[in-house]
């Protein structure tokens, strides 16, 4: 298969693809997405074949409004419009009870559907034009770092699906917040662009599932793209430590092989002379390590790196992403600086 590229200006051509069944790479302001047509069970399973996806991983439908929430959902709560009003167009999910109208294809046989409106201006216009809701999960090969460029996205997608949009790199960097809106009180499925101290402000309590911090148990049926299997990894092994930012800059140097690769912030980067470093911005920046954490996992790849040594930040605001992210990475093998 030849795999278009497509520019901003093609989002007519990107949205007739999607109508007539076909894959196309989407830009979005978290990650790039993979996107089909979420009605077509044919066009969605192409998805889970070129991702090489699990089929129990539900995926997110893509729309252009509120308005269309109606149309796939019931029983939708006063909650999920405020949350609307607040947050939309924007990097949240909400998970809603589904209409018989969204298949199980998208909804890996859940009764619920994960909601998105998303803010990118391409991405808005490709969803407009198609007239469609959008099922779109990450662009990459499943278990790979999430794309955040059209160039990533190539790396893993060129020869499977029919086109990708470059709508420049992505804003925000990691995925959406996914926010459980069936059950009381709501709960944290995925942290993401959104915080939980928002969603907070916004809800009240807001509870967090294990899943967000810990594996899930091999019986455990994951209600939301991202919970239940291992992400985001490069192919090196991923040693996640945690703590003080200087006491976890500490223990790397004191641990790490002179041929290991190091994700550092901005301040310890001249602590690793001699090694392969990747830098995910100052310490007190978490905005600006969600935008840097899955451009430093994919860049190892390229390295002859055989072990990844990362500094974590504290689980607060959008650093309960970013440690998301690198603890899934990383299979959860975290180790806690003194």
């Amino acid at each position: 298969m030849r795999t278009e590229a497509l520019t901003a200006r093609d989002a007519a051509r990107a949205a007739a693809i999607l109508r007539q069944g076909g894959l196309v790479g989407i830009p979005t302001e978290t990650v790039y997405g993979l996107g089909a047509n979420g009605l077509d069970p044919d066009a969605v399973g192409r998805i889970f074949a070129a991702k090489g996806r699990p089929q129990d991983n539900p995926l997110i439908l893509h729309i252009p409004s509120a308005d269309w929430l109606e149309r796939y959902c019931e029983d939708i709560p006063p909650s999920a419009y405020a949350l609307a009003e607040r947050f939309w167009p924007g990097p949240l999910t909400m998970i809603l009870k589904r209409r018989p109208v969204v298949p199980d294809a998208v909804t890996a046989g859940l009764d619920t559907v994960g909601m998105r409106c998303p803010a990118h201006p391409v991405c808005r216009a490709i969803l407009e034009a198609a007239d469609i809701p959008v099922a779109a999960p990450s662009g990459n090969t499943s278990g790979r770092p999430s794309p955040t460029t059209a160039g990533h996205m190539w790396e893993d997608m060129e020869g499977k699906i029919d086109a990708i949009v470059d709508g420049g790199p992505c804003t925000v960097g990691v995925e959406s917040t996914i926010v459980d809106l069936t059950c009381t009180p709501p709960r944290l499925l995925r942290p993401g662009g959104i915080t939980l101290e928002q969603l907070e402000e916004a809800l009240g309590e807001v509870a967090v599932d294990p899943a967000v911090t810990r594996p899930m148990g091999a019986g455990e049926k994951p209600r939301a793209p991202g919970m239940k299997y291992r992400h985001y990894a490069p192919r090196a092994p991923v040693t996640v430590v945690a703590g003080d930012p200087a006491g976890s800059a500490r223990y790397i140097l004191d641990n790490a092989a002179p041929e290991d690769g190091i994700i550092c912030f901005d301040e310890f980067a001249s602590l690793f002379p001699g090694h392969y470093v990747e830098r995910l911005g100052p310490s007190g920046d978490k905005g600006e390590q969600a935008r840097h954490i899955f451009d430093a996992l994919r860049a190892f790849d390229d390295t002859p790196v055989k072990a990844i040594w990362a500094q974590c930040p504290e689980a607060a605001g959008m650093g309960l992403a970013v440690a998301n992210r690198l603890n899934k990475a990383a299979g959860f093998h975290i180790v806690q600086a003194e």
